[in-house]
């Protein structure tokens, strides 16, 4: 299969670029920056691209690609930081800019190169640097200069080694996806083989080769992930797969009817269900830290599943809706200056004492291509393009203690923000909308009494695949209804606010 690989140098925005390869229909995955220039030979990449990062290429701790990649043969794609890293490990230099070139910029493309080819020969992009390549290594030239950087881009053509100081990932680069485009397929020489037809089809070949007549236990949330790995899992093996469908106390109102009635009923899956809400509960009492509650939702889940799934039958085999961003956000690569942004309960948290081994189906996809799969395995509207719902549930929607009480209020205001989404057509149309319950009460007024209550914030979304995301400008008319419905149908309930942060800085959901 051909593959694109990206090393990975801490930016903020790698995830992205491995967005904007699988655009391109060509398969992506990140790798540690240091990974061996013989195991990336044996991987064998079409093209390997360097991303960005908050380092300097002469700090003494400033991480360094094996020197071996120059001598693969392949493209290589170098990118702020990376191309660097590129000219200074090619005997070019790198010093401190005289001035810090960050956000938007002009760049003149200097000489024809396949890497802008059809494309003007001023173009806007987005910029982030405060070092600067001063001198060329051999044999490399310029095809792309700004006011502040005389080499905004550089290209050997002859080894096809090249490099931007600019980021064409991010969406600030109106025509970045034509440069990726141009380096994927004209340099890489790539076709457009990566469609969500041929994954589900070599999937189905894959889960039935490894799975044989083995049995399959999946924890089924009803979620999307959830939802589309058990679909192709069922395509692939039928009856050999049993839904495990665990009630933590922290759904969505009626979700737990939902779920059975979908996917036993509906869908004929072999589906047991379990209400573990008072054991959840009872572990979660006093607990207020983010990354604590995930760990303990985690591992109640496992020793509940665990205990469901022996009930069930012998299995060989644990399925997990895990996916591609769950992987990248949970556990960062040895050594990366990234760092972690949080856990997933479905993410390196089993413990080493089951005996299951993992299926992750859709470990190779982002949501949006979650999606597509789960459309064409014949899913409803109403599971595939359900708006994404966290593995802790609503317990991470809780800032503070989860509770009753807590859990009651934030179900109740979570059902109005939904149906009046739905209701305004919206629902369907961003990335997601929820409700978050805040740890602070504040006064208001009820009738002719003051009242001391609980704050809810909304918060509404639009994003691509999860990786980045923009508040959403909801109409002032539904923010009003959503304020006043809340505020008279939830008891407990006295102030509305709207939260207005985009990722990053800030993180999706709120713990």
């Amino acid at each position: 299969m051909e593959q694109i690989i990206i090393l990975d140098f801490g930016s903020q925005y790698t995830q992205v670029i491995a967005r904007r390869i699988r655009e391109c229909q060509v398969f992506s995955q990140i790798l540690r920056y240091d990974t061996l220039a013989e195991k990336l030979a044996e991987l064998k990449p079409s093209g390997i691209i360097l991303s960005g990062g908050p380092c300097s290429v002469y700090d003494k701790k400033a991480p360094h690609c094996d020197t071996g990649i120059w001598k693969l043969g392949v493209p290589i794609l170098g990118i702020c930081y990376g191309m660097q890293l590129m000219a200074h490990q090619l005997g070019g230099k790198v010093q401190p800019g005289g001035k810090r070139e960050y956000g938007p910029a002009e760049i003149d493309i200097a000489k024809d190169t396949t890497l802008f080819r059809e494309m003007a020969y001023e173009q806007q992009v987005w910029m982030s640097h405060g070092d600067k390549v001063t001198k060329l290594p051999a044999g490399f030239i310029t095809v792309a200069k700004s006011q502040n950087s005389p080499y905004a881009a550089i290209a050997n053509n002859k080894r096809r080694l090249y490099g931007l100081q600019f980021h064409p990932e991010v969406h600030h680069t109106p025509n970045g996806k034509q440069i990726i485009s141009n380096f994927v397929h004209g340099i890489c020489g790539c076709g457009r083989n990566w469609t969500m037809k041929s994954f589900i089809e070599n999937s189905i070949e894959e889960i039935r080769a490894r799975v044989g007549k083995d049995k399959v236990v999946l924890g089924l949330s009803g979620g999307v992930d959830s939802s589309v790995a058990a679909a192709l899992i069922h395509k692939a093996i039928g009856d050999q797969l049993i839904c495990v469908f665990v009630n933590n106390g922290v759904l969505r109102k009626g979700e737990a009817e939902s779920v059975q009635r979908v996917f036993g009923e509906h869908l004929k899956m072999k589906l047991v269900y379990t209400d573990a809400t008072r054991i959840f509960l009872s572990k979660l009492r006093g607990v207020t830290n983010p990354e604590r509650k995930r760990k303990i939702i985690g591992r109640t889940f496992v020793e509940v599943f665990d205990k469901a799934a022996h009930k069930a039958g012998k299995a060989k085999f644990l399925a997990q809706g895990t996916t591609y961003p769950d992987v990248i956000e949970s556990v960062p690569i040895a050594g990366n200056p990234a760092a972690m942004i949080k856990s997933h309960h479905n993410v390196g948290g089993l413990p080493k004492r089951m005996k299951l081994e993992l299926l992750e189906p859709l470990r190779q996809l982002f949501k949006d291509e979650v999606r597509e799969v789960g459309t064409q395995l014949g899913l409803p509207k109403e599971i595939v393009w359900r708006q994404p719902f966290p593995g802790p549930g609503l317990a991470v929607r809780i800032l503070g203690e989860v509770n009753r009480e807590h859990i009651t209020v934030l179900q109740n205001a979570d059902w109005i923000v939904i149906e009046e989404m739905k209701k305004a057509d919206l629902y369907y149309k961003i990335w997601q909308t929820f409700a978050v319950l805040l740890p602070v009460k504040s006064v208001g007024v009820m009738g002719d009494e003051r009242t001391y209550e609980n704050a809810i914030a909304i918060r509404a979304v639009d994003s691509v695949d999860g990786m980045t995301a923009d508040w959403v400008r909801l109409p002032y008319d539904l923010l009003a209804r959503l304020s006043t419905r809340i505020i008279n149908e939830v008891k407990g309930v006295n102030r509305v606010c709207l939260d207005i942060s985009s990722k990053p800085p800030a993180t999706i959901e709120w713990e």
